[in-house]
């Protein structure tokens, strides 16, 4: 019984470091595909993009493992991440980066042995160059590369997902993403910055809150003008959306507004974390996801 009981422990430890719950960023992999009218019609694509959300998270899953090992010195000094499994000491630094070395070698796998487009793999393989860099090379504490990274490494899912489906991209999707990462990453530092986290996070000490708070305003407001600048162009009113898609607008508006009055007022600013435990950002999320279908698929 106790040795049930030991390895549940195990497998609860490693699922932490593994962090599923964070596997919902990968759908991006998805959105060339979605947006192309193309999700049920194209099996085979949709078949590549499922392959590849499986390959992001494997690879997501390793990063977390690598960083946790970076990070585990000083996340003992926090009131939270104290709790991690490298850190607790629930899971050896050796354990983490064996675990790091085998979901990579398993996310690499099918691009290797050529399943994938040369493109798709460079994307694939760029975003782990990146964040091992980040992780393990120091680079998250230079400041404004370390949330560059975090927000490239969004735009990578999606061009990923662009090259492993055949499906392109558009590009004012593309910089919306980018600008609302930024904003989604800068907030982070922001709320970390509040709580106190100079003496776990090194980059905090070089950042201040006033450039912070400008940071974030001037990327809210292109990640608006950009998706709304999409909602209105030429080439997305021909592509199956019946010209109507400027009707989302008001939606995605009032999720990032929700979503910034959320980061000012709780939480330490981790977006997943933000929008899991925010039933209205889940909805508001959902009626998007919904009227966005409708306007894609519904041709009755």
């Amino acid at each position: 019984m106790e040795h049930l009981k030991g390895q549940t422990r195990r497998l609860q430890a490693v699922l932490e470091v593994m962090r599923p719950w964070h596997y919902g960023k990968n759908l991006l992999v998805f959105v060339p595909l979605f947006f192309s009218g193309q999700l049920f019609s194209n099996p085979q694509a949709l078949r590549s993009a499922c392959m590849g959300f499986v390959a992001m998270s494997l690879t997501a899953s390793g990063i977390y493992a690598i960083n946790d090992c970076a990070d585990a010195q000083q996340d003992r000094k926090h009131a939270v991440k104290r709790l991690r499994p490298v850190a607790s000491g629930r899971i050896s630094p050796g354990g983490a980066k064996a675990l790091a070395a085998a979901l990579l070698c398993m996310a690499g796998a099918p691009l290797a042995a050529g399943l994938f487009s040369p493109a798709g793999a460079l994307c694939w393989a760029i975003y782990v160059a990146m964040n091992v860099g980040y992780s393990a090379l120091g680079w998250k504490n230079r400041p404004i590369w370390d949330v560059t990274i975090v927000a490239l490494g969004f735009v990578l899912r999606i061009l990923y997902g662009a090259e492993l489906t055949d499906t392109p991209a558009s590009k004012w999707l593309l910089l919306t993403v980018l600008t609302g990462s930024y904003y989604m990453a800068l907030g982070k530092r922001r709320t970390e910055l509040n709580g106190g986290g100079q003496s776990v996070r090194t980059v905090l000490g070089l950042y201040t809150r006033e450039f912070l708070d400008r940071g974030m305003q001037m990327f809210l407001t292109l990640t608006v003008v950009f998706y709304t600048l999409w909602s209105v162009d030429d080439q997305t009113a021909a592509r199956h959306l019946y010209g109507y898609t400027v009707c989302t607008v008001p939606v995605v508006i009032l999720w990032v507004l929700h979503y910034s009055l959320n980061i000012e007022k709780n939480g330490w600013g981790d977006p997943v974390e933000v929008i899991l435990h925010d039933r209205k950002l889940l909805g508001l999320g959902a009626a998007y996801v919904a009227l966005m279908f409708c306007l894609i698929y519904a041709k009755g």
